[in-house]
C-alpha cells in the first residue's frame, strides 16, 4: 500500500507537540497506530517503522515523545550526547504529561476523515512503556509493547500510585509484550515483575521472549538488529492490530 506523510502542531496542556503522520494514499477510512519512538524521537529507523505499519493500511502517528523539553523538530543521535540527553528527559518527564499527549491524538484523530475512530499504540524502548501506558486509556483498543523499559522498576516520575505498574488493572485493551532476553535494561526479574503483575491484574495479553539484545528491532547499528525477527514482530504486531481494530 502506498502511503504519505505530513505533520501537525498539536496543542496539549505542556505545550505544542509535533506530530508525524504516516497513512495510506487510497481514499477511506483508516483505524490508526500512536507509535511512541525510543528516548532518540523521530530518527529515520523510527520513520521507517512508522512506514512499515502504515502500508499495512494504519493511520501511524509518531508523537516527539519529549515535545516540552526540546526544540521542534529535534532528533537525538544514537550517540553517548544523544543517549545521555534522551535519558535525562525521559526522567524529567512526568508519566501524567505523557498521559494528557495520549488524550490529545486520540482527539485529534477523532476529528479526521481519514480515520475510522478505532486507536492502538505501538513503541520501542520507552515508547513500548508509553505504548503500555496508553493502553490506560480505555479508546486504545490494542497496544504492541517492544522491550519496554522502566515498567518494573517503577522509576519514571508520577503521582503517587500511578506509575505504569501500578495502573495495570486499568488496561481493557489487549497487549502483546515483545522482550529480548539479552537486554540488560530488563532483566529476568523485570521481566518476571511485569508478567506475574499481568496475570494478578487479569490483562488480556500475549507473552513473548525472544534470544535477541535490546533495540533488535533497530535497522540502524547492525551489532543488535535482528532482520528476521523484526519481520516477525512486525507480522504479530500487525495481525494484533488487523484483528482489533479492523472490526
Amino acid at each position: 500500500m502506498i502511503i504519505q506523510t505530513e505533520f501537525v502542531d498539536l496543542p496539549t496542556p505542556t505545550g505544542t507537540m509535533r506530530t508525524y503522520i504516516y497513512r495510506p494514499q487510497a481514499e477511506g477510512k483508516y483505524p490508526a497506530i500512536i507509535y511512541y519512538s525510543e528516548i532518540f524521537q523521530q530518527t529515520a529507523p523510527i520513520a521507517r517503522s512508522a512506514a512499515i505499519m502504515a502500508g499495512h493500511g494504519f493511520v501511524v502517528l509518531v508523537p516527539e515523545v519529549f515535545h516540552e523539553l526540546n526544540p521542534i523538530g529535534t532528533v537525538l543521535g544514537y550517540d553517548d550526547e544523544g543517549k545521555d540527553k534522551g535519558n535525562a528527559d525521559k526522567f524529567a518527564k512526568p508519566l501524567e504529561s505523557h498521559d494528557s499527549d495520549t488524550q490529545a491524538m486520540i482527539e485529534f484523530l477523532a476529528q479526521q476523515s481519514y480515520c475510522t475512530g478505532k486507536v492502538g499504540s505501538m513503541g520501542v524502548c520507552i515508547g513500548g512503556h508509553l505504548a503500555y501506558r496508553a493502553a490506560i486509556n480505555p479508546n486504545i483498543l490494542a497496544a504492541s509493547c517492544l522491550y519496554a523499559t522502566d515498567i518494573h522498576s517503577s522509576t519514571l516520575p508520577s503521582d503517587a500510585g500511578n506509575d505504569s505498574l501500578s495502573r495495570t488493572k486499568d488496561i481493557q485493551g489487549e497487549l502483546l509484550m515483545v522482550w529480548g532476553k539479552q537486554d540488560p535494561h530488563v532483566p529476568n526479574e523485570g521481566r518476571f515483575k511485569v508478567h506475574h503483575n499481568l496475570i494478578d491484574s487479569g490483562a488480556n495479553f500475549s507473552w513473548h521472549e525472544f534470544n535477541a539484545a535490546h533495540a533488535f528491532m533497530r535497522d540502524e547499528g547492525l551489532d543488535r538488529y535482528d532482520a528476521a525477527l523484526a519481520m516477525q514482530v512486525y507480522q504479530m504486531s500487525v495481525e494484533l492490530f488487523n484483528r482489533k481494530l479492523k472490526v
